[in-house]
């Protein structure tokens, strides 16, 4: 797009299917340089990105070329396939349904950036649902706690 201008920092988060601890440390290094690829591939810049065994964080830089809804279904899909490839796990790999997105300005970037960066260190004090009701309360978004988290 021609003259077309853009500053989006997008936090994206979403988790394995059922929330289990499927990601594991022997691969998760090789997972996330594929899903930079797919990230870079889609014309989108990728800033960070980091997890736990049962969810994934990814900071981007949005272009206005990409819808975040097709980006995060390509991610997904491309990236389950790879695992499945791989047979990293026992059976069908999955990510849950739906994901969280948080845009951000480019002054919050280093927090941002550092949170992705922590995950391990800050998972020893909230759960992965604490974490993500935290984000939606911060945001002031509207949700029903009581359907949060049916999909698995």
């Amino acid at each position: 797009m021609a003259n077309t201008y853009t500053q989006l920092y997008i936090h994206i988060v979403f988790a394995v299917k059922g929330r289990q601890n499927l990601i594991s440390k022997i691969w998760k290094n090789e997972l996330y340089k594929y899903i930079t690829g797919i990230v870079i591939n889609e014309g989108q810049k990728l800033i960070a990105i980091n997890g736990m065994p049962d969810h994934i964080h990814i900071l981007v830089g949005s272009k206005a070329n990409k819808a975040l809804s097709d980006l995060v279904r390509d991610i997904k899909a491309n990236s389950s396939r790879f695992i499945n490839e791989k047979k990293w796990i026992n059976g069908k790999f999955e990510w849950q349904t739906g994901f969280g997105a948080f845009s951000y300005s480019y002054s919050q970037l280093t927090n941002v950036i550092n949170y992705i960066q922590n995950q391990e260190e800050h998972h020893k004090k909230k759960t992965f649902k604490e974490e993500y009701v935290d984000f939606l309360k911060a945001f002031d978004i509207d949700y029903n706690n009581q359907y949060l988290f049916d999909d698995v």
